[in-house]
């Protein structure tokens, strides 16, 4: 069966990420993930404690590097490590652990910029919260934004704030539209990232979740595997069984019943997670991450379908 999905060199049939950055700069480019020293408004008492319930201590930053060394030390041992895979490349910086939009305007100038005077870097991927976008950083991320590749990463995770509140998120789904749209009317790409199978959520929530973001001018996406890592409250609650972990055919389904609502245009950053193999209790099935993804083609291919084939434009 042939493949006419437009985004595609190859048999994906959805726009991903690295078909994006093949066109765009013509040669391979990867994110080189970073540890700023950021904390979060959700861990420090600002907003809540302890993070969200399925927060490590790394912040969501479990492949980031070590916030002990400088960030150009972190940058070249990152980079290092992935030029073992792509030996020839170009960089994104990739601001991840914690909240990178977290700090006065003067030190967030000092870090980011550390990273971008380094050589063969495209650009810079700023990872934050919807609601700890301040008007002078957020007119600072519209300079960088004329001057380099610039996306700054929202996490929402879903649009249920029933959900928001049970896995202790401390930000609504109305912070961020707002948060969106004060990058948005500045220009500045954004990136949303999205979790599939969060406690109580059911297969038509997350398609809810999918169907409102595909009404926004989003220009990329991160779709999420849940993943129960040790150490974290969410640990604590699955072990207690209040809530079940998806099955891989579970998550297949879910994912491609979303991308066939999401515009065809918009960039698949992620379909799935890296949960840290010595801190995962589940679900174990995410390890082969390849055997997701071709579970995710294939299930496209027999439905004969593709990204926004059921797209409805806003």
């Amino acid at each position: 069966m042939t493949n006419s999905f437009p985004y595609s060199d190859d048999n994906k049939r959805y726009h991903t990420w690295n078909y994006h950055l093949r066109h765009k700069f013509g040669e391979k480019v990867f994110k080189v993930s970073l540890n700023g020293g950021f904390t979060c408004p959700n861990i420090d008492g600002t907003k809540g404690v302890g993070g969200c319930t399925y927060c490590s201590h790394y912040g969501s930053g479990d492949f980031a590097g070590n916030p002990l060394e400088s960030l150009p030390e972190q940058f070249e041992q990152v980079k290092q490590k992935m030029h073992q895979k792509w030996p020839d490349a170009s960089y994104i910086g990739y601001f991840q652990a914690y909240t990178n939009t977290y700090a006065p305007l003067e030190e967030l100038k000092q870090k980011y910029e550390s990273i971008l005077q380094l050589p063969k870097v495209v650009g810079l991927s700023i990872s934050t919260r919807p609601d700890v976008l301040p008007d002078d950083v957020v007119d600072y991320l519209a300079e960088i934004n004329q001057r380099t590749y610039l996306i700054v990463e929202l996490g929402l995770q879903t649009i249920h704030d029933e959900t928001g509140k049970r896995i202790n998120r401390h930000h609504t789904y109305q912070d961020f539209l707002e948060g969106y749209e004060k990058l948005h009317q500045k220009g500045i790409p954004v990136c949303a990232h999205i979790i599939d199978g969060l406690p109580g959520e059911s297969h038509q929530d997350m398609l809810e979740t999918a169907q409102a973001l595909s009404q926004l001018d989003l220009h990329c996406i991160k779709i999420h595997l849940l993943h129960v890592l040790k150490h974290t409250v969410m640990a604590e609650q699955y072990q207690n069984g209040e809530f079940p972990l998806l099955r891989l055919e579970e998550y297949v389904q879910i994912i491609c019943d979303q991308l066939e609502v999401l515009p065809p245009e918009l960039i698949i950053q992620r379909l799935t997670g890296d949960g840290a193999k010595e801190d995962l209790i589940g679900p174990l099935w995410s390890l082969k991450k390849f055997v997701v993804l071709n579970e995710i083609d294939k299930e496209l291919v027999r439905r004969d379908s593709w990204q926004g084939k059921y797209y409805q434009k806003p």
